[in-house]
C-alpha cells in the first residue's frame, strides 16, 4: 500500500512539473509571437498595440497527436482570401485525431509560392474554423504553422495553443486566406489566440 501511495505521489508531482513546463513553453512561444509583429515591416500592430493581444490559458489537452496521410498528385487550387486575389495552394496531408474523446479531421496545405522559396519550401499551412469564431475568437478562423519535418512516421503533433489570428483580425487590407470548408471543426477550440482587445485598424 505504501509503495502504491509513493508511486501516486510521484505521478502527481511529474504531472504538475509537466504542466508548469508546458505553460512556460507556451508563454515563451507567445512572447516570440508578439515580438514578430515588431520585426515585420508590414505588421498591422505597433508596440503599444501588443498589450491588447489576448489568449486562452495554456491547456495541454489541446495538444494532440494526429495520424497524417500524405496526399499524392493533388491538383493545385486557389484559396480565397478576405481581401484581394486568392493564393495558390495544394492539399498536402489529411490529419485524423481525437480531441476530448471525439474524432476530427483537418487538412494541411502547401503554398505554391513558398514552395519556390528555399527558405520556406518546407512550410505547411493549417487554417481552421471552429465554434468559438465571432464569439471569443476571430470570426474568420485561425492558423497553425507546421513544417514537413514535423510529420514523422505518419504522425504529427497539432498544438492548438499555438493557433494565431491572421493579420486581417487586426486591420483591413491584408490578403488573408480563408480556411476551406473542409477545415471547419464542429467543436469549440478554447485554446490559442482570442479576439484582439484593441481597436481594429482600417
Amino acid at each position: 500500500m505504501k509503495r502504491k501511495y509513493c508511486l501516486l505521489i510521484l505521478l502527481m508531482i511529474s504531472l504538475k512539473c509537466y504542466s508548469q513546463d508546458y505553460k512556460t513553453l507556451i508563454a515563451e512561444h507567445r512572447k516570440s509571437y508578439a515580438a514578430d509583429f515588431l520585426s515585420d515591416a508590414g505588421s498591422p500592430l505597433k508596440k503599444d498595440d501588443l498589450q491588447f493581444l489576448r489568449f486562452y490559458g495554456a491547456d495541454s489537452t489541446y495538444r494532440v497527436v494526429a495520424n497524417a496521410k500524405i496526399l499524392i498528385n493533388e491538383t493545385p487550387f486557389v484559396m480565397p482570401v478576405f481581401s484581394g486575389t486568392g493564393s495558390g495552394y495544394a492539399r498536402y496531408a489529411v490529419l485524423n485525431f481525437t480531441l476530448k474523446g471525439k474524432p476530427y479531421e483537418l487538412t494541411i496545405y502547401k503554398s505554391l509560392a513558398l514552395a519556390n522559396n528555399p527558405q520556406y519550401a518546407d512550410y505547411l499551412f493549417l487554417p481552421f474554423t471552429d465554434d468559438t469564431n465571432s464569439l471569443t475568437t476571430y470570426g474568420g478562423g485561425r492558423y497553425i504553422d507546421l513544417r514537413i519535418g514535423d510529420i514523422k512516421y505518419g504522425k504529427v503533433t497539432i498544438d492548438f495553443n499555438k493557433a494565431y489570428n491572421p493579420y486581417c483580425a487586426f486591420s483591413g487590407g491584408y490578403a488573408c486566406p480563408k480556411p476551406p470548408g473542409e477545415n471547419k471543426l464542429a467543436t469549440s477550440i478554447e485554446a490559442g489566440e482570442k479576439l484582439f482587445a484593441g481597436e481594429k485598424k482600417h
